[in-house]
């Protein structure tokens, strides 16, 4: 059922979402002070590319009093954007019952687009 609702997910535009967050990652890698953001974005496509079966945890690493200020940053330039898109379309979807499943991803993904540094993306294929 997961290959099933991935497939549609990337029929409907689960790759075009992908592409831009990939798209994003490789202008943000050529500066050197945006490998940070770079890595979320690269997060965050992963997770569009495949977000059923995948799921987002709190990571182990002991990034220690960075994470906030990075996530505050990331916030102000552009992550709530990216939040309020996944929410906009997870409540769209979730008008049908068939889109229930497509939203609840859109949930997920805005959950992670809002604060992504100290969370990692483990996808079960």
């Amino acid at each position: 059922m997961r290959i099933i609702g991935n497939l549609l997910w990337l029929l409907f535009g689960g790759l075009e979402a992908a592409m831009g967050y990939f798209s994003g990652s490789l202008v943000m890698v050529f500066t050197i002070i945006g490998i940070p953001v770079a890595l979320q974005t690269f997060k965050l496509g992963l997770l569009c590319l495949w977000p059923f079966g995948a799921e987002v945890i709190d990571t182990s690493s002991p990034t220690g009093c960075i994470r906030l200020p990075l996530n505050l940053l990331w916030l102000i330039f552009g992550g709530l954007w990216a939040c309020l898109v996944h929410v906009f379309f997870g409540l769209l979807l979730c008008i049908t019952i068939i889109g229930i499943p497509f939203g609840k991803q859109h949930f997920k993904m805005a959950g992670l687009s809002l604060a992504p540094f100290g969370k990692d993306v483990i996808l079960h294929v």
